[in-house]
């Protein structure tokens, strides 16, 4: 039996600020825009290339603003994502990889899978993480 994971709920605070951000900044298709009356609104946006989908929007859930953690979205070229997301004025990290357990700058050497990472925040302090993987595949 296949389980697949198609939606993830990111809890927001204003759901136009996050929207731009998403969909003008990083990329995001927007899949739906819905209101149903004043206390209700879903918006769903996806990654390109990607089978999960966000879901923001009022009525959603009951989650603080900025409490998720750790999103990760997955990228083949890090150096790519990393000035795409600076191009578009997100503040996103460095570059950066581990070794023995702590960050040092720059991709991980041989660019091998699960190795590279940026970090960034969204408006409401959601917090995500990109890694490189499939680069060399």
């Amino acid at each position: 039996m296949d389980w697949k994971l198609e939606l993830v709920v990111v809890p927001v605070s204003d759901v136009d600020r996050a929207k731009a951000f998403y969909a003008e900044q990083l990329g995001f298709n927007v899949d739906v825009d819905h209101r149903a009356g004043d206390t209700f609104r879903v918006v769903q946006l996806t990654p390109p290339g990607s089978a999960c989908s966000i879901s923001i929007g009022t009525g959603l859930s009951s989650a603080a603003p900025g409490s998720a953690k750790g999103l990760h979205l997955v990228v083949r070229d890090i150096d790519a994502a990393h000035q795409h997301l600076v191009d578009a004025g997100v503040g996103a990290g460095e570059i950066q990889h581990f070794e023995a357990g702590t960050p040092v700058p720059g991709p991980e050497p041989q660019h091998a899978d699960y190795g590279s990472f940026i970090f960034f925040d969204d408006p409401d302090g959601n917090s995500w993480v990109v890694q490189e993987v499939g680069r060399n595949a």
